[in-house]
């Protein structure tokens, strides 16, 4: 065993006395000339935004955008663009036809409103009074509401509340708080952890109260559900709990917390509201999740088989044109595999950019691209694509600019991207952290040991956008979009040829290892 672990890490230092050979000055001007001077990220926002519109996992319009998709790829000359099947979807297809929704007493008000994914359809244009659900804490709370809610349009307890921000919408990160970035977390348990604080016994709780009142208000005729959330928008994210087969489960709309906060305050002082909705739903049987795929082949004839990843998620909510989630991480990566390719520069590894599906759902596309290339959790094995994998990178942090990059605690990957980084520090690329960031594609490859990483971007209105009728062109920074492709065409390509290659962490993959998602 001792011998083994001599010659496992042996292996290691080989790879790094080879490698860190970063590509010239020369390249790196070529590279940034393209980038700045014959930029396509204008045309390629529009397209990916207003010509593609909502994409929401496996509906219709998903489908439509991946054919387009295709067509774009192949027009900026890629190898290869196609649709790849990643993996099944048990939910199937959801796509919203028609939305209307007001309030029509005490008085007229229209709202702008969004349908809850795969919830279901009115029966044309109904009209009825709306019930407040005040409390939901116990099941007594459901209890009181038994055999009140057939013919109602149900209110759902509307339990936030808006708050004056003197705070930005959008800031850049500061030089202290990237400085305290580079600090390795593992050395402070305070720091990080994002959810430690979390009661999972306490939301699952809530979710069985819930699903326990849904049932109530169906088996009741309720006319619709209405939810409130969020403030400046209408949250389009949080589907409904529905499967392919099941019956069409009771309309659910979403209301921003303006609309849903004056209804619940009108009922409270005892005036009567109502409604009227029209809300057309179409689902369809279209049980699988697709990623797009193309490439850059590469040239070496010992290194062509091995592959730089690059990509982000191409589902988005259904309430907007998924402008920062995440349109702006595929504008990157398209327009990075564009300058490229502009560039005349021929990688020695395959660059590939996947586009994945369902990653709002629980990472469905990188999930299913890992487990039919790369690993196979059900027997717990490499598949031939695993020891060809040399690197991913990830947007999906909105269209802020890239400041670093998150190493996932891998420490054998900092030489590297200290060598790479050094042409583009002047754009920014400054901060190398080992700290971990969660939520997103990277952790599919990341969790099984493979150099899978996330950039450190500008905060760019997150609360305003993500998951909201807001997320569109709009939200798009161009000139930081321009410049993250630049960082992310020199990096892709650095790794693509350089001699040596980012060791997978020592001891993955883990015996035993599930799924996060």
């Amino acid at each position: 065993m001792k011998k083994m672990f001599i010659a496992a890490m042996a292996m290691v230092c080989a790879s790094q006395m080879s490698a860190q050979t970063a590509l010239s000055d020369e390249l790196a001007f070529r590279i940034k000339s393209e980038a700045f001077s014959n930029s396509q990220i204008d045309e390629l926002s529009v397209y990916m935004t207003d010509l593609l519109g909502p994409r929401l996992a496996a509906s219709q319009g998903k489908l439509r955008s991946e054919e387009l998709v295709v067509k774009k790829l192949s027009e900026l000359g890629l190898s290869n663009a196609r649709i790849e099947r990643a993996t099944d979807f048990d939910k199937g297809g959801w796509d919203n036809q028609k939305n209307y929704v007001a309030m029509t007493a005490p008085y007229y008000c229209s709202f702008a409103a969004n349908p809850r994914a795969w919830s279901g359809s009115t029966n044309g244009l109904v009209k009825g009074e709306v019930m407040y659900i005040d409390a939901l804490n116990s099941e007594a709370d459901i209890e009181k509401y038994k055999g009140k809610c057939a013919g109602k349009i149900v209110l759902l307890p509307v339990t936030q509340t808006y708050q004056i921000s003197f705070d930005p919408l959008a800031s850049r990160l500061t030089d202290e708080q990237l400085a305290e970035m580079e600090l390795d977390s593992r050395a402070d348990v305070t720091r990080g952890g994002g959810r430690r604080n979390f009661d999972i016994s306490a939301y699952m709780k809530m979710r069985q109260l819930q699903n326990k009142l849904t049932e109530m208000i169906k088996s009741e005729g309720a006319l619709a559900v209405i939810r409130t959330s969020g403030t400046f928008n209408v949250t389009s994210g949080s589907g409904v709990n529905y499967k392919m087969g099941d019956p069409e489960p009771t309309p659910e709309i979403t209301l921003p917390l303006e609309d849903g906060g004056r209804m619940a305050r009108l009922l409270k002082r005892g005036e009567k509201v109502e409604m009227e909705l029209d809300v057309k739903n179409v689902f369809s049987k279209n049980g699988q999740i697709n990623n797009v795929v193309a490439e850059i082949p590469g040239t070496d004839p010992k290194l062509k088989n091995e592959v730089v990843l690059i990509g982000a998620h191409l589902d988005s909510w259904h309430g907007g044109t998924g402008g920062a989630d995440n349109s702006s991480g595929c504008i990157v990566m398209m327009e990075a595999l564009r300058i490229i390719k502009a560039a005349g520069i021929n990688p020695r590894r395959t660059i590939r950019i996947a586009l994945w599906g369902g990653e709002e759902q629980g990472l469905y596309g990188s999930r299913g691209y890992l487990e039919n290339n790369l690993y196979t959790y059900k027997e717990d094995k490499k598949l031939p694509g695993y020891d060809n994998f040399a690197l991913y990178l990830n947007m999906d942090n909105g269209s802020g600019r890239f400041r670093g990059i998150y190493l996932e605690q891998n420490d054998l990957a900092v030489p590297y991207f200290k060598t790479w980084g050094k042409a583009i520090e002047s754009l920014g690329f400054k901060t190398l952290t080992l700290r971990k960031t969660g939520s997103t594609d990277h952790v599919t490859f990341d969790q099984i040991g493979l150099p899978a990483y996330q950039f450190i971007q500008d905060d760019l209105e997150y609360d305003r956008t993500y998951h909201t009728n807001m997320d569109t062109y709009e939200r798009l920074s161009l000139d930081d979009l321009k410049i993250d492709a630049a960082m992310t065409a020199w990096l892709a390509l650095n790794a693509a040829n350089d001699n040596g290659r980012i060791p997978v962490k020592p001891g993955y993959p883990k015996k035993g290892t599930k799924p996060m998602y």
